[in-house]
């Protein structure tokens, strides 16, 4: 916000230079007739208006509203009169040329006669589009500028040296020309020469060769300009500390050092600069450490913006002598405790966002805020009740106190200037107040996630006639239809969000949308067809109903529709063509259905999807080969009973992340032609007829990013593939921030600019961790597993998984393994379950694998070990079941007891503990994806031996998972009929 702000002033500036030169120009002296001659000339170089003006930034849209043409410009007229001309009262010297926010576009030549303008003081052609003009030496010529800004004009090249030759330069902005570099020796000149120099704004700029070149430290030259007011240099690519040399800059107001790579902590000699009003830290996330507390001596500062870093601590207590401050920003950091009591007495404070944080603690009762406009305190720890003034203020226009502890009912909401309003994802209780319907401002609001004790009748909100973004979840009882036959008009929303309600009418709702885009209605017991008053939502481009039970599509009506999410219902239409019509979809998620038919053929062909998720259905055939959308992310159509050839056209999907074809009837070849794919990351092919070795890798970079693979219960044979594995790079790499992470897969939304709606489109996973067959309707972040059980795999386990340090789940079951257990996976820290059992390997087990700290399950049985079972740790916790069918083990938790390091007893193995039975994966399988299907993948590994029992093995104790969110069942039974 803080970075649109400044945006925003400069385009401000550019229209009271405007006015200004423009009422100057007013003077007794005409133009003189070379000078008009020249500017006439020049406007023909760019008569090129674009019609077609795109804007990448806040303050670059706001130039779709200037007047782009110059009418006034005709020859004949006085050019002191013309638009962005400005005469020397006295000369009558054409003295300053602002033409910014024209939308021209074209070329400036060295030619140009721009450059005939040799009285030029100031220049402004910001916000133009020279798509692939140098910048012309020629600018050099003009030694008489004081002021000269290109930014955003999308130059290229080298900086010209001749920019030096601007020795009367005050103020400098090159900024957002992100093919524009400046050279050390240009620059050193340049600094050189401009001694006058008090404002230099170089935001995105390339400065590679300066001074310790690209990602460098800040040049320390910068702080030799003594004079400088204003330094921005914003979005560059600087690294290292912030100079403590900086203090030498006495006389700057306007410090801008956001979005770079600058680490370390904020230097207190930062508060010698007396005269700042503006300071931006933000978006440097290698900051640390606490906010210097002399920062009380910025007694002018008006904006702080130190958002989006790596700050921590306690935000001090300084704010009582910063009575000038309008706008703090401290979102997006690591700071913890209460809000300090002295920030509460800003009387100047417009804007306060401190988001994102570990705040903790109530709000006060009592503030001297008077201008507020903007509160924004959502992902943190406050708690208590939302204080009266919170909602109160008569400027408010902002509030989100959102995903919070907050607890109470809501007070009566007299901000009737609000505009957005989000208290979703606290504890509040009661009712909705009925004054919320009096915010007539309201655009944005979401009250989701609470208890709301009444009946909520959802048209009241057509009230609110500017709203766009609603979301109301949690609701005991939403009263969606309504007795009377009144059409409810809801003009302006676009986003509508009501999930996990107790819906009441929804299928006689009639109401208008005409400008509805997505609508959510999922996990709200609707029964059925689903509505004609859906089917009539013409601009709709997303709809998710999922987790209902809904019996029926209808006919599919929404061809413009991207997003499409009816998993978790009791669909039985025919699939395969359901979608023929619908250019536009990219994400479709059909889960956990009972849909029948083949594979569309029309999605086969098609190049939109990027998500495609048919999982738990009963859909067969064969897949076509066609498969080749470079934009598919996900393919998952396990638990179907599709058959036939994996699909070689997969090879051709680059982007391909997660690839899931488990539990089906496929019968080929591994599938190495996969390893072309360098990014996929999720591939399970488990449950099939997949038979022969797995074929060489024909390059050392394929499958570096994979963190689940599961090939088991196949007919795989030959060695384990240890080239595959030396090449699992992602798993090697131990990430704190991807292990902390919530979810796997991320593809959850924000709609539409500042819209408050959030859409988590996730996908659901079945896999045996542990020893039970476990459904994840969220993939979760630390998810890395590999599973090559139930297979024919021959030869000895290779030592380089043990390289693999951030795997938690290792199952190699029910194999042909021979040898040793290598004592590398004792370097598999993070590991909490594995599985040898049912193999053939032999000698002792380990005593590395003690420091294994987070083990929980481990399965050893059925195998030939000997020797003593090692004590200590995760090793005092596995039962009997661990070890049972080795009987040349002996100790703890067996009854068998070591005499130097032997049993001494041992009873011959009885038939039914033979290794080779029928095991508890296929069963376990079995259930995740329904009877019928579980029954043919019961005898998987039947090739292997008969079968006998079902054996599960629980082993260790289960540890916390803190606040994972991913539901998990432990049998998903699921009838596939």
């Amino acid at each position: 916000m803080g970075y649109s702000m400044l945006l925003v002033l400069r385009v401000m500036l550019c229209l009271h230079m405007f006015m200004m030169f423009h009422f100057a120009c007013l003077s007794s002296h005409s133009c003189h007739p070379d000078e008009s001659s020249a500017l006439l000339h020049f406007k023909t170089e760019l008569n090129n208006f674009d019609e077609h003006f795109s804007c990448d930034h806040y303050a670059e849209c706001l130039c779709l509203h200037a007047d782009p043409k110059t009418r006034a410009w005709q020859n004949g007229t006085d050019c002191c009169s013309w638009m962005g001309v400005t005469c020397h009262s006295v000369s009558g010297h054409v003295i300053g040329l602002d033409l910014s926010c024209r939308r021209f576009v074209g070329n400036i030549d060295p030619n140009s006669t721009l450059f005939k303008l040799t009285h030029l003081h100031t220049l402004n052609l910001a916000y133009n589009h020279f798509y692939g003009s140098q910048l012309s030496s020629q600018f050099g010529q003009l030694v008489s500028l004081t002021h000269l800004n290109l930014s955003h004009c999308w130059f290229e090249g080298d900086i010209p040296s001749q920019i030096s030759h601007l020795s009367k330069l005050q103020s400098l902005d090159l900024s957002w020309n992100y093919a524009l570099s400046l050279k050390e020796t240009t620059w050193k000149r340049l600094l050189q020469n401009t001694t006058s120099l008090r404002e230099v704004v170089l935001d995105d700029t390339d400065m590679s060769s300066i001074e310790c070149g690209f990602e460098g430290p800040i040049p320390s030259s910068f702080f030799n300009l003594t004079h400088l007011a204003s330094l921005i240099l914003r979005v560059n690519a600087f690294n290292g500390s912030i100079p403590s040399s900086i203090s030498n800059l006495q006389h700057l107001t306007h410090l801008d050092l956001s979005g770079k790579e600058l680490s370390g902590s904020i230097p207190s000699s930062l508060s010698n600069l007396h005269g700042l009003v503006y300071l931006d830290l933000s978006g440097n996330i290698e900051l640390s450490g606490l906010i210097p507390s002399s920062f009380s001596n910025l007694h002018h500062l008006v904006y702080l913006d130190l958002s989006s870093s790596n700050l921590s601590g306690q935000i001090p207590n300084m704010f009582d002598r910063l009575t000038n401050l309008k706008t703090l920003f401290l979102w997006g950091n690591n700071f913890e405790g209460k809000l300090p009591s002295s920030l509460f007495t800003l009387t100047q404070l417009s804007v306060l966002d401190c988001s994102e944080n570990k705040i903790e603690g109530s709000l006060p009762d009592k503030v001297a805020f008077s201008n507020l406009t903007h509160l924004i305190l959502h992902d943190n720890l406050l708690n208590g009740t939302i204080p009266w003034w919170v909602l109160s203020f008569k400027s408010l226009r902002s509030l989100d106190l959102s995903n919070n502890r907050f607890t109470g009912h809501i007070n009566e909401i007299t901000s009737y200037s609000l505009e957005y309003l989000d208290l979703c994802n606290n504890k509040l209780q009661g009712n909705v107040p009925e004054s919320i319907f009096d915010l007539v401002n309201l655009s944005n609001l979401c009250l989701s996630q609470h208890n709301w004790n009444d009946t909520v009748h959802f048209s009241l909100f057509s009230k609110l006639q500017k709203l766009s973004h609603l979301s109301l979840s949690g609701c005991n009882s939403l009263a969606l239809g309504s007795e009377t036959s009144v059409n409810y008009t809801f003009s302006n929303l676009q986003a509508l969000q009501l999930r996990s309600n107790n819906i009441i009418g929804y299928s006689t709702f009639s109401g208008n949308f005409s400008d509805l885009e997505f609508l959510e209605l999922s996990n709200s017991k609707l029964e059925g067809k689903i509505p004609q008053w859906i089917h009539d939502l013409d601009s709709l481009h997303h709809l998710i109903l999922s987790n209902n039970l809904l019996t029926s599509m209808g006919q599919f009506s929404w061809y413009q529709l991207e997003d499409l999410d009816l998993s978790f219902n009791l669909m039985d239409d025919d699939i395969s063509s359901f979608f023929c019509n619908a250019t536009l979809l990219s994400d479709i998620n059909l889960s956990h259905n009972r849909f029948i038919g083949t594979f569309p053929q029309c999605l086969a062909n098609s190049s939109t999807p990027e998500v495609l998720d048919l999982q738990m259905n009963k859909l067969h055939g064969n897949l076509p080969d066609t498969l080749n959308s470079l934009e598919l992310f996900a393919l998952i159509l396990n638990c179907n009973q599709f058959k036939g050839l994996l699909p070689k056209s997969l090879s051709n999907s680059m982007y391909l992340l997660e690839l899931n074809l488990g539990n089906n009837q496929f019968e080929d070849t591994f599938p190495y032609w996969l390893q072309n794919i360098s990014v996929l990351e999720i591939l399970i092919l488990q449950g099939n007829k997949l038979y022969g070795p797995i074929a060489n890798l024909k390059s050392e970079n394929m499958f570096q990013s994979l963190i689940v693979f599961d090939i088991s219960c196949n007919n795989i044979s030959g060695l384990l593939p240890k080239a595959y594995i030396t090449n699992f790079q992602a798993m090697k790499i131990v990430d704190d921030e991807v292990l902390s992470s919530d979810y796997y897969i991320d593809t959850g939304f924000h709609l539409g600019g500042d819209g408050i709606i959030e859409v988590e489109k996730d996908h659901s996973m079945t896999s045996i961790i542990k020893g039970v067959s476990t459904t994840f309707s969220k993939i979760p972040g630390d998810f890395v597993n590999i599973d090559l059980s139930g297979n024919k795999f021959e030869g000895e386990i290779p030592d380089v998984i043990g390289e693999l340090h951030i795997l938690k789940y290792l199952n190699l079951s029910h194999n042909r393994l021979v040898g040793h257990i290598p004592h590398s996976l004792g370097n598999l820290a993070n590991l909490e379950s594995l599985d040898l059992s049912s193999n053939m390997l032999t000698g002792n087990i380990p005593t590395e694998l003690t420091n294994l700290n987070f083990l929980e399950v481990l399965n050893l049985s059925q195998n030939q070990l000997v020797g003593p079972i090692p004590r200590g740790k995760q090793f005092d916790t596995f039962s009997n079941d661990s070890y049972e069918g080795n009987m040349g083990l002996c100790g703890l938790p067996l009854s068998i007891q070591c005499n130097n390091n032997v049993p001494l007893q041992q009873d011959p193995p009885s038939e039914a503990e033979d290794k080779f039975g029928f095991g508890w994966k296929p069963v376990a399988i079995g259930y995740a994806c329904g009877m019928v299907l579980g029954i043919g993948l019961g005898f998987c590994v039947f090739s292997i031996g008969k079968p006998q029992w079902l054996v599960i093995i629980f082993g260790g104790k289960r540890r916390s998972h803190g606040n994972r969110r991913a539901r998990i069942t432990l049998f998903q039974l699921m009838v596939v009929m």
